[in-house]
């Protein structure tokens, strides 16, 4: 078979599956089971392909169409220009979520000490830290194989953040500038209606938000002002349904200058606080 025929096939699977991006995750699975670029491809596009390297793609192929998300194949998502490693242990890190980062970048100065709590893949810290000279960060999850993700990214950027498991509070045991958070905000009933991709894959624990899908943002809200210094700062990620609750919640816990932001699709997205 000949890359041409296998590249063709691969879509057609993908399409058969109703996978969204067939097309492109086809090439993309192509360059990463044959180790080639566009280059390669358009000048050997006819010419046989070696049966190990079919077998690799085939086998690619056969897990996108089951759904696995194309990022847990690859093992690698882009998140605010810097690369990230992704498993099922994680998240994979969302455009939506570079608001939160680029939101809290325009309010740390070079000193902060900047707390990301649910860290998952540590993305929200790292991105922070790499962009802001001269700011400490840690990161804590309940999660210890997601803090195997996150301290591995911070190897991958070269970036010294510092991760240790806490469930919320329970074991953090400094104060803050900044808190950011991205915490499981999905109502429990929702996540079996979201893409396969999302609801099968990704990690229940960094979805669940209980029944309202506001059971973190009332825990952290209640808790965080314990490790907050005097007009220390938090930023939440919301979905876009929640920024009317989450903002009347932190009002109503003495947080000022409380605002909802919006992401680039006009979406509430980020809900901010001071002390």
């Amino acid at each position: 078979m000949t890359y041409r025929e296998a590249l063709n096939n691969g879509e057609k699977i993908l399409q058969q599956a109703n996978i969204l991006d067939a097309k492109n995750d086809a090439w993309l699975l192509m360059a990463m089971a044959c180790q080639i670029d566009h280059t390669f491809y358009y000048v050997n596009m006819d010419e046989p392909m070696d049966q190990e390297q079919l077998d690799n793609y085939e086998c690619l192929i056969r897990k996108r169409g089951e759904h696995v998300p194309l990022q847990y194949i690859t093992g690698e998502q882009e998140f605010m220009g810097l690369r990230f490693r992704v498993n099922s242990n994680v998240l994979i890190p969302r455009q939506d979520t570079e608001t939160l980062v680029e939101e809290a970048l325009k309010r740390i100065t070079p000193g902060m000490k900047v707390m990301d709590m649910c860290t998952g893949s540590g993305c929200i810290l790292i991105s922070i830290l790499k962009n802001c000279e001269g700011v400490e960060g840690w990161g804590y999850d309940i999660s210890k194989q997601a803090l195997v993700v996150a301290k591995e990214n911070a190897k991958l950027n070269d970036v010294a953040a510092n991760f240790e498991r806490s469930d919320l509070f329970d074991n953090v045991m400094d104060t803050f500038d900044v808190i950011v958070s991205n915490p499981p905000y999905i109502p429990t009933e929702k996540i079996v209606t979201l893409m396969p991709e999302v609801a099968q894959f990704e990690p229940n624990i960094a979805l669940d938000g209980k029944e309202d899908g506001l059971y973190f943002y009332r825990k952290i809200i209640s808790g965080c002002k314990d490790f907050l210094k005097p007009d220390g700062m938090i930023l939440f990620e919301i979905g876009c349904d929640q920024g009317n609750a989450v903002s009347k919640m932190m009002r109503y816990a003495g947080f000022s200058e409380v605002q909802v932001i919006q992401d680039l699709a006009h979406h509430d997205r980020v809900v901010f606080g001071k002390l």
